[in-house]
């Protein structure tokens, strides 16, 4: 007969990401949704008016980098490590 070990543990669940991961991770995901929102619009209800609109700095320039930036907050709160202790 085997004798059986009655003080196995079983692993405790975990979560992946901690507080602060999430924290990071709706941030990034509001910049990227700004950007988008700050991307729409510019378009003419006549087709055959030309709408200027379209290239400026807002769309051109700030929404697009704002996506960027949001994009990176992403990655960082992926990779962010909260239980890394401070020396």
């Amino acid at each position: 007969m085997s004798k059986k070990n009655k003080n196995v543990q079983k692993p405790t669940k975990q979560f992946l990401f901690q507080k602060k991961n999430y924290i990071f991770l709706f941030i990034g995901l509001a910049f990227i949704v700004l950007g988008f929102i700050l991307m729409s619009g510019g378009g003419s209800d006549d087709p055959n008016v030309f709408n200027p609109d379209i290239y400026n700095f807002r769309r051109i320039r700030l929404a697009p980098t704002l996506v960027l930036i949001g994009l990176g907050i992403q990655v960082y709160a992926i990779l962010l490590n909260p239980n890394k202790n401070r020396k």
